[in-house]
């Protein structure tokens, strides 16, 4: 019995000793680093899905969705396509940063299909207070819900096709 005692006195010093020498690191503590980003094939019309930004814009807003994905590194890639209330598009390959509320341009997209990539773009603070920012709609409504991303391509796409009109 005094054995037994003095073993349950003695296993917990052992294991707060080991404990005490543990070298933590948290994912929080690493430096981010971001990943290449690989460019999708050129958006289709059947892939895209309208969403809306806000009534302060005529423009349509189209995500392709077999462009979107989430990378290792929390970045929220996707081709978006803007249409003018004259005709013109625009379409562009970006990512966005859920955690620091940031998005960069990788490319351009070309009149004939092809990409051109966007020359010097770093990362750049979304306009969370314009009625304008594609940015600001897709953070706070598909992409980053409550600041936090999206886990998958196929979450992302969900929230676009819920919100769809």
């Amino acid at each position: 019995m005094k054995i037994l005692s003095a073993l349950l006195l003695i296993l917990p010093l052992n294991a707060y000793a080991e404990w005490g020498q543990f070298d933590f690191e948290f994912e929080s503590d690493k430096p981010w680093v971001e990943l290449s980003a690989q460019l999708p094939p050129y958006p289709k019309p059947e892939n895209l899905v309208e969403f809306n930004v806000s009534s302060a814009t005529r423009n349509r807003h189209f995500v392709d969705t077999t462009s979107i994905s989430v990378g290792e590194d929390k970045v929220v890639r996707y081709s978006v396509v803007i249409e003018a209330a004259g005709g013109a598009k625009n379409v562009s390959f970006e990512g966005m940063r859920c955690a620091t509320g940031e998005r960069r341009l990788y490319a351009y997209g070309q009149p004939d299909g092809t990409w051109s990539k966007a020359r010097n773009a770093g990362w750049e603070g979304i306009k969370f207070r314009s009625l304008l920012s594609h940015h600001k709609a897709l953070f706070e409504d598909h992409f980053c819900p409550g600041g936090i991303h999206v886990k998958d391509a196929k979450e992302a796409v969900r929230n676009l096709q819920r919100a769809a009109y």
